[in-house]
């Protein structure tokens, strides 16, 4: 059965355009360069992974006609990946069940502490609030017929995950990738991976790191995310190397 993996969200933290900011990139008529906050779908054998819940969350899921989540899966505990999380109530509607989410122990424990009311089984709650299952993630998680295999890595100090499904994986938020995780990323025909702008960051990929990281991985295609206004859609993807090329919003990619 087909894999397909829809980029939701491919922007920084700030979003694509930012605020008060006349920039070439944030100014640009390219659609391409609209760039919302990162989160990505999974969807396969009539069943879909969720990764992160980002701040336009429902924006994203209208765009890409996004009608059903089986399961969420977060990669870190940053306001750009989790603040939209109130938007998964609206798939419990369509579902009638609750969502299991999954996280490491940091993550599930930050967003306890941000939206409580959501894990609190409050019956007096005088309002609609998302029905939860959190699971602590310590390993693969089956969703339907595939497996969500969790990537370790680093984004800075703080240990991160990006996921795989099949010979695809999504990696965003990444500015180290330790030896013991590569085996996780051998084999893929789809690599999505950070690469925030070209100037150096304490905490994500320069696209000048990316590159030299996605060639060590040797991925059949890659795909570049949560980018800055730094970088321009159409002018990036013309110096890249062959099979590789930035990220957008909506961007449908397809593999086994």
């Amino acid at each position: 059965m087909a894999l397909r993996l829809t980029i939701l969200g491919s922007g920084t933290s700030h979003g694509v355009p930012m605020i008060a900011c006349d920039c070439a990139v944030c100014t640009s008529a390219d659609l391409h360069d609209q760039r919302t906050r990162c989160s990505a779908v999974f969807s396969f054998d009539g069943a879909s992974a969720l990764i992160d819940t980002s701040p336009e969350l429902r924006l994203q899921c209208l765009a890409g006609k996004i009608a059903r989540v089986d399961t969420v899966f977060y990669t870190h505990h940053h306001a750009d990946h989790v603040t939209g999380l109130d938007d998964l109530r609206r798939f419990n509607w369509l579902q009638q069940s609750a969502l299991p989410l999954y996280a490491n122990a940091r993550t599930l424990a930050r967003l306890r502490a941000m939206f409580d009311y959501a894990f609190d089984h409050d019956p007096a709650y005088p309002s609609a609030k998302p029905e939860l299952i959190p699971n602590h993630l310590n390993g693969p998680v089956r969703v339907g017929e595939r497996e969500v295999i969790p990537i370790p890595y680093m984004h800075g100090p703080l240990p991160v995950l990006g996921f795989r499904v099949g010979a695809v994986a999504y990696c965003p938020d990444c500015s180290h990738i330790p030896e013991e995780t590569r085996p996780l990323l051998r084999g893929l025909d789809v690599l999505v991976l950070d690469a925030l702008r070209r100037r150096p960051h304490p905490t994500h990929f320069t696209l000048e790191q990316a590159v030299r990281e996605a060639r060590r991985i040797g991925a059949a295609r890659t795909y570049f995310t949560h980018i800055a206004h730094e970088l321009k859609h159409a002018e990036t993807n013309a110096e890249l190397p062959r099979g590789m090329q930035l990220a957008y919003d909506g961007l449908v990619i397809d593999s086994e």
